[in-house]
């Protein structure tokens, strides 16, 4: 048996790697620990405000989300509990609120659909959050976070805007007071209720009728009261009352007291294997959620949030609910936004709520039963309602042509298939539309005017010299661009008088293999004519590819002029003497302007 101090030594030794590892990847434990040096009575009773209006609707949609993703209600109370408390201990946000969603929550519903009415949800819970935490932590770690920054936030307004409807859609029949059997898709949902309208349960219309006048008036006229906790309350009296006089509606269940139950996760690789791709799904929408909620509200509050930190956040809160019987746990944009118009001033606000839902399900869970079904389902509507944001959804559509139909992509895969593939589709599309963008590099045909400076030709205006032509290139030209650059180079060489082509690729990037090649095909084509390349204007990157590839012996040394950012139009002029010499024309003065004393020592 191992002596006390020898585990100590582990314990020791486990905490230095830990440290080193964190350091390694510019990780902290803990980052925002600065906001308590001079934490304050004052400061403690604003975030504990903002912790009581956020555990208050953390119950309804904790109980919205469990029930949407086919779990008992508990389950989605435990996990905005733990997550709640666990996440800003690792997180950079002192704002964001983590816990179930909507979309996580679609996600795991279609998981169990997959693997059949057989398996055990709570081993498959622990199971699949303990491969999500896993992932996450392991990509912060990586530091893979920041390539999210290349998902389009129209992707990520449109991936909201079909959650908000979709939650609506779900929870319509439910005021209606009437079960919708077999309905998945939102247009099978939207269709389905219409269909059963003629059996509407009067009683549970009242009740949702009247827990949403409940609300605006709260709203309006009680600000300083929780809105969500005081319409629950009486709604739940409204109920009791039309049961006495023989009006039933049906009630959540209710969750034993004192009951918490611990799943360690058991470690099945056929199950892993069968979880993974879910597992990295969910972990792909957390992190989005998690970074767009997140920096949305670091900018409106002056703070800087690091996106691999807030990932190790959320990678924490999951591996804890894998153990306490939670759900995928994610940024949530209604609790975050209410955490922060609510007052909250440090992570501390996030921690309260946690345990206030906490020590809420333990000594309040029997009196769920209490809770009108049609009275939550319209504050999950006015919930879902309030993510539908307009004036972002017109920036979005009024933007570009490419951000409208991104966000009309997205927007129908989010509402006709599932939110991940629409996250998926929507990225894919953006990615497609910038490519498309930058693979159209501007090739402008230069002239020089009577001071010798280079202009933009017009298309009326005739080449100085016939047989020389400048031509700027402006753009990428990487293995998207090549063809259509060869292509459009091409097109200038129809001209019969033509003999030299000088381009300018001073705002030329990012040549690659493929656009090299191109180039030497370009170069073929016109020697074949007995036509002349000459590039000019070169910076240090665009030298390197063509030096390393060969290029530039196969188009000549002589032919190649490296730009000079202290005299940018001495390679244009060189390159000028240079085309003269191919075409025997050296009587042609050259006015250019250019300071000799900055011309640079070599060509190449």
């Amino acid at each position: 048996m191992k002596e006390p101090n020898t585990y100590y030594q582990y314990a020791v030794k486990t905490r230095r790697l830990l440290t080193q590892a964190l350091e390694y990847s510019q990780l902290a434990f803990f980052p925002n620990r600065s906001f308590f040096r001079s934490y304050s009575k004052a400061t403690f009773r604003k975030d504990l405000r903002a912790a009581g209006n956020v555990a208050v609707l953390a119950f309804p949609q904790g109980i919205a989300f469990a029930l949407m993703a086919g779990l008992p209600i508990e389950y989605g109370i435990y996990g905005s509990a733990v997550a709640s408390i666990v996440a800003p201990f690792f997180a950079s946000s002192r704002f964001t609120v983590i816990g179930p969603t909507n979309a996580t929550s679609v996600l795991i519903l279609s998981t169990f659909l997959v693997l059949g009415p057989a398996a055990d949800k709570a081993q498959t819970m622990s199971m699949l959050l303990l491969l999500v935490g896993l992932f996450l932590i392991a990509g912060a770690f990586l530091r893979v976070a920041t390539l999210f920054q290349y998902v389009s936030q129209t992707v990520v307004i449109a991936y909201i805007t079909a959650a908000a409807t979709l939650i609506v859609a779900n929870q319509i029949h439910n005021v209606l007071g009437y079960p919708l059997e077999g309905a998945g898709a939102f247009g099978d949902v939207c269709l389905k209720t219409i269909q059963y309208l003629p059996q509407t349960h009067w009683p549970s219309l009242t009740i949702g009728l009247l827990t949403a006048v409940i609300w605006i008036l709260t709203a309006r006229h009680f600000k300083r009261l929780p809105t969500v906790a005081v319409t629950l309350v009486l709604a739940s009296i409204l109920a009791w009352i039309l049961s006495k006089a023989g009006l039933q509606v049906e009630n959540l269940g209710g969750i034993p007291m004192g009951h918490w139950p611990v799943s360690f996760p058991v470690l099945d690789f056929e199950m892993m294997s069968q979880l993974a791709s879910s597992a990295l799904a969910i972990a792909f929408l957390c992190v989005l959620e998690a970074n767009s909620i997140g920096k949305s509200i670091a900018n409106r509050a002056g703070d800087r949030l690091d996106s691999n930190q807030e990932m190790l956040g959320v990678g924490a809160a999951n591996l804890a609910c894998s153990i306490f019987s939670g759900m995928p746990a994610s940024g949530s944009l209604t609790r975050s936004n209410l955490n922060w118009k609510s007052g909250a001033l440090t992570p501390m606000s996030s921690i309260i709520s946690g345990l206030l839902c906490a020590g809420a399900v333990l000594l309040l869970g029997p009196l769920f039963v209490y809770i009108p079904k049609p009275a939550l389902a319209v504050i999950v509507i006015i919930v879902g309602l309030s993510l539908i944001n307009k004036d972002q959804i017109k920036v979005a559509f009024r933007s570009t042509r490419s951000d409208r139909i991104v966000f009309l992509i997205t927007l129908a895969a989010g509402l006709l298939f599932a939110l991940d593939f629409a996250i998926y589709l929507g990225v894919a599309a953006s990615i497609v539309l910038f490519l498309r963008k930058a693979s159209e590099p501007e090739l402008v045909e230069y002239s020089f005017n009577e001071q010798g400076n280079l202009q933009e030709m017009d298309k009326a205006q005739t080449r100085t010299n016939p047989e020389i032509s400048i031509v700027h290139v402006e753009g990428d030209l990487f293995f998207g661009a090549s063809e259509l650059f060869r292509d459009q180079v091409r097109r200038v060489c129809e001209d019969s008088n033509l003999k030299v082509i000088i381009l300018r690729l001073k705002n030329a990037y990012h040549l690659d293999a493929t656009s090299v090649l191109a180039l030497e095909e370009l170069i073929r084509y016109m020697r074949e004519s007995d036509r002349h390349l000459i590039i000019s204007g070169a910076r240090k990157d665009v030298y390197r590819v063509v030096k390393n590839s060969g290029l530039i012996d196969y188009l000549g040394r002589e032919n190649f002029f490296m730009g000079s950012p202290q005299n940018p139009n001495v390679a244009t002029r060189n390159a000028l003497k240079r085309a003269q010499q191919l075409i025997g024309d050296r009587k042609a003065e050259i006015k250019i302007y250019y300071d000799p004393k900055k011309a640079p020592v070599g060509k190449a």
